[in-house]
This record gives structure tokens, sequence and C-alpha cells, in this order.
């Protein structure tokens, strides 16, 4: 019993984590693209926009932690791109035009959306159960209407706080399935960035 309460608590820390990372990733690349394409005119641009793009393998290397960590999914190791000693000028070149780099800003930056399905995935697994468990507590001091029905007695309270333990029942295999496919998107993500 207590591996599984710490199962499910861990799958929700993976899909807050999600949301998070998520949000990072599409600010930060947003952000920073277009001040360094903005600034591209100037000398400090294209290094700018360089040094962006090498961000990409540590974000990779940090997922694929963050996935075997939470998740115990193995993930193949990001390839990191070999860099000679050229000036920098040939070095923020190379690194504008690998398409590598192109692709893994753009898989961590659809992390965003499968963030917020996570974070309300979360909230609905997570915060729902509880909260509909309590009701016959509350329904006498509250005015409460769930899913356009009021709760005004005790046997509806009753039957939305069985509902709640079914879901609480349900949510735990819900979770562990949303953060597996969460992992498999990781491990998508890291093989089509090796390709």
């Amino acid at each position: 019993m207590a591996r599984t309460v710490a199962c499910f608590v861990q799958n929700g820390y993976f899909l807050l984590f999600t949301f998070v990372t998520g949000l990072f990733y599409f600010c930060f690349y947003l952000v920073a693209i277009i001040l360094g394409l903005s600034l591209s005119f100037t000398v400090v641009g294209v290094p700018l926009l360089a040094n962006v793009l090498r961000t990409t393998t540590v974000f990779l290397q940090y997922e694929r932690v963050q996935t075997k960590i939470y998740m115990d999914i193995t993930t193949e190791p990001c390839v990191k791109a070999v860099n000679p000693k050229v000036s920098n000028w040939l070095q923020a070149k190379k690194e504008l035009l690998n398409r590598r780099n192109w692709i893994a800003i753009g898989w961590l930056m659809l992390k965003f959306p499968v963030g917020i399905l996570s974070l309300v995935s979360a909230a609905l697994l997570y915060v729902a159960p509880p909260v509909l468990f309590v009701v016959p507590f509350l329904y006498p001091f509250i005015s409460l209407s769930i899913m356009g029905a009021t709760v005004d007695t005790f046997a509806k309270a009753m039957m939305v706080s069985a509902t709640g333990i079914i879901l609480m029942l349900v949510s735990y295999w819900l979770a562990d399935r949303l953060a597996r496919w969460i992992g498999g998107y990781t491990r998508l993500m890291i093989k089509h960035v090796n390709r």
C-alpha cells in the first residue's frame, strides 16, 4: 500500500514537473530566438542565437535524467556533435545550420502543450477526488453545484462522495498511464533528434 501511494505521488510530481519544464522551454526558446533574430543585424545577435542553440543538448539530457528518475524509462543517450576548434563565427554558422538543434527546439517547445495537458490531468486526478470525497461534510455550509446539479441533500452528497472514491481508485491507474505516455514522449523526442 505504501509503495502504491509513493508511486502515485511520484507520478504527480512528474506531471507537475512536465508542466514547469514545458513552460520554461517554451518561454526560453521563444524569447531567446526572437531576441537573437531581431539582433542578428548587430554583432550580438548571431552569437546569442548560436549559444541558445547549444543548450538543446543540455535540456535533452535533463529530460532523459528526469524520465529515468521518475518513470524508470531508459532512453538512448543524446548524440552530441563534435565541435572542432574553429573561429567563433564558423562555430556559430555550424550551430545555426545544424538541423538537429532546430528539431530539438521544436520538440522541447511542443512540451508546453503536453505540460498543460499534464497540469489539467494532475488537477483532475489529484485534487478533484479528495474534494468530491468531503462534499458530505461541506454541503450544509456551502452552496455546492456539481455538473449543474445542486447538492442540497445528504443522499446527493453521498453520491458525490462515492464518485470521489471511485475517481480515487481510477486516478492511480490514469496517472500512471499518463506519466508513462509523457515518458514515451521523451523517448520519441530523443529518438527523432538523434536521427
